[in-house]
């Protein structure tokens, strides 16, 4: 699949503090969400939207995601002389994700804050536009949310968030788009972000989740951003401080995203996540949906005795 987007990164150096002790020891990117790690879902996303080039952002105690995604000969052929080719060809499949995505690794430095592994990544693959996905979000959409994206920027050639709509009384939890025009198909005109708004105060019913297509010029932004952290060690570098010194002079947009988002930040829609997602497996669904139904009537026996 032929895109004017070739290029993704996936910020994957955060501590996961939300989901500690889970976390201590494994990568909050490697937990399972259904059958597959929950970056394992990204990585196949942007592979599936044309993506030739990933990069993956990490920090120490990361070594598992490479793990993953690292190619196991000896492994596959144990399988295969087992009579397990069902999981030879599964754990070879992970591994052809690896090089369809190209994927290569790159160790966080700089200042703390969501922008800076956008920055290292961009020193390392150049003046193009660029994906940004983060690793603890989950999209089940018909058409892939990165393909989502990269079709507005096609249309737009310009910097593009995607958006949700919000429930207001949730606004405190995001950043919310001031909406400058409505384009249709979703596709929105946007002057900038405020973050974790009170709900009088939102300036939309959208809430920024999920991903960006970030330009040369937001790289800018950030540099200068970075540029004034070394000056004065204070705060920390966000991408959507740059997204909005950008957006003061220059067209950025919103593209409203169709399918459903699941979070895995944190324990609750972590095992939102999981149950969705084993419900909807073939084998493992029809055994989930007895189980919530056996424990909804002991729960009811328990509530009338």
């Amino acid at each position: 699949m032929a895109t004017t987007i070739r290029r993704a990164v996936i910020p994957a150096a955060g501590l996961g503090s939300r989901l500690l002790p889970l976390t201590k020891a494994i990568p909050k990117e490697m937990l399972p969400v259904g059958d597959k790690p929950v970056i394992e879902h990204t990585v196949r996303e942007l592979v599936a939207s044309g993506i030739t080039d990933i990069t993956i952002v990490v920090s120490g105690g990361k070594g598992l995601i490479q793990e993953h995604f690292r190619p196991n000969p000896a492994l596959v052929d144990q399988l295969r002389a087992d009579g397990k080719d069902a999981y030879a060809d599964a754990v070879q499949e992970v591994a052809e994700l690896s090089r369809a995505g190209h994927i290569t690794y790159l160790d966080q430095h700089g200042p703390y804050g969501n922008g800076t592994p956008v920055l290292n990544a961009a020193r390392h693959l150049g003046d193009e536009p660029m994906l940004v996905l983060w690793p603890d979000d989950v999209f089940v959409a018909e058409v892939p949310r990165a393909q989502q994206l990269i079709r507005a920027y096609e249309a737009t050639n310009s910097p593009v968030l995607a958006l949700l709509p919000m429930d207001p009384v949730d606004s405190q939890r995001y950043g919310v788009p001031v909406v400058k025009e409505d384009l249709d198909a979703g596709l929105l005109r946007i002057s900038g972000l405020i973050e974790k708004p009170k709900p009088q105060d939102a300036p939309s019913a959208f809430a920024a989740i999920g991903g960006y297509v970030v330009t040369p010029g937001i790289i800018d932004e950030l540099r200068e951003q970075t540029r004034r952290w070394h000056e004065h060690r204070t705060g920390e570098v966000y991408l959507t401080d740059a997204i909005n010194a950008y957006a003061s002079s220059h067209a950025v947009y919103g593209q409203v995203i169709e399918g459903r988002w699941y979070d895995t930040g944190n324990p609750a829609d972590y095992l939102v996540a999981q149950f969705a997602f084993a419900l909807a497996h073939r084998e493992y669904g029809p055994v989930l949906r007895k189980l919530a139904h056996e424990v909804g009537d002991q729960l009811d026996v328990a509530t009338t005795a």
